[in-house]
Order: structure tokens, then C-alpha cells, then sequence
């Protein structure tokens, strides 16, 4: 028993060694502009999952999924988001694909964890990664309403669909035609999430 005992911590320590080497001696390439490998992508995705696993707290999204809030959880998307995470008009972000780890483009790739997850995510934010934690600048009800835009991205109302896509809705008989929502977002300064 304490040979092997002896033989673990000698390993513990031999690794903990080989890992201040490598770090502290410039040998781990720390440029942005590469693919991260698949053992990276498959070690960093999963140890992600679980700790949001383990950490998001059981929460009911307390915002319904009517137009008016998918509208507003779409215009803070497009200022705080797209800019990373895509749009119709740019599904695939230059911004976010050259991000280290490339940010989920989910134009392609939806944002499909369960709500409380999503909320998480977007409150705290992601280590090692560009994905701040939004706690500081958007309320709570603000970031769930994001969430409920995510959660609905691919279903939304017919307005806020047309809105999101930057077309206009299919005129009613007698009804006057309204500018998409989008144009007004356009100008509005970015930031990334």
C-alpha cells in the first residue's frame, strides 16, 4: 500500500511539474488564429457542460414567449450578440469565427441547452473564452428575455420574423407599411456576447 501510494503522488507531481514547464517556458502556442483540436474542442465543450450542469440553478424562465417580449430579446440580441454569434445577414460572424474558441454561430448551430443553462451562460459568462458575463450591463429580465428570443429563434412570430430577417411583414388589406426593426439597430453601437 504505500509503494502505490508513494508511485501516485510521485505521478501527481511529475505532472504538475511537466505542466509549470510547458506553460511557464513558452512551449503551449498561445495564438488565436488556430483550430483548437478535436481532444481541445471534445476536453473544453465537455468539462463546459458539465460545470454549467452542475452550477445553473433549476430556474422557469418567468418571461412568456409573446411578441413583444421575443421583439426585445431580439434587439438586445442584435446589439450585444450578433456581433459574435451571427444574424441573418451575417450567419456566419468574421468576429466570432476568429474567436479562440470560435463562438457558437447560431445561424447554423442554435443555442439548443435548456433555458436555465442559456441564462446562465449569458449571465456569467464563459472562461477562457471572449463570452463576458452580461450580470453588470443587462437586468436579469433583460438577459431571460434574450433567452426566450434564443429558445424561439427558429420559430417567431410572424412580425418579429420579419423584423429579425429585416423584410417586411406581408401587408394586411388597408394596413400601412412599417419599417423593420432592424434598420433602427444597425446604428446602434455592438458589443460582444
Amino acid at each position: 500500500m504505500g509503494k502505490f501510494f508513494l508511485g501516485v503522488i510521485f505521478t501527481v507531481v511529475v505532472l504538475a511539474l511537466g505542466a509549470f514547464i510547458v506553460a511557464n517556458f513558452g512551449l503551449v502556442d498561445m495564438r488565436a488564429d488556430q483550430t483548437p483540436s478535436k481532444y481541445e474542442k471534445r476536453f473544453a465543450m465537455g468539462a463546459m457542460d458539465a460545470s454549467v450542469d452542475r452550477h445553473a440553478p433549476e430556474a422557469k424562465n418567468p418571461i412568456e414567449p409573446n411578441e413583444a417580449n421575443l421583439r426585445d430579446g431580439m434587439h438586445i440580441y442584435m446589439m450585444n450578440c450578433a456581433e459574435c454569434h451571427g444574424d441573418p445577414k451575417t450567419p456566419e460572424s468574421p468576429m466570432g469565427t476568429m474567436e479562440y474558441p470560435p463562438a457558437p454561430q447560431f445561424m447554423t448551430d442554435a443555442a439548443d441547452m435548456p433555458e436555465n443553462q442559456n441564462f446562465f451562460i449569458i449571465k456569467h459568462g464563459v472562461r477562457w473564452t471572449a463570452m463576458p458575463g452580461w450580470q453588470k450591463s443587462l437586468s436579469e429580465q433583460d438577459i431571460w428575455k434574450v433567452t426566450t428570443f434564443l429558445s424561439h429563434m427558429e420559430k417567431l412570430p410572424p412580425a418579429v420574423e420579419a423584423d429579425w430577417k429585416g423584410t417586411p411583414p406581408a401587408a394586411e388589406p388597408g394596413a400601412t407599411e412599417t419599417k423593420p426593426a432592424t434598420k433602427a439597430m444597425e446604428k446602434t453601437s455592438h458589443h460582444h456576447m
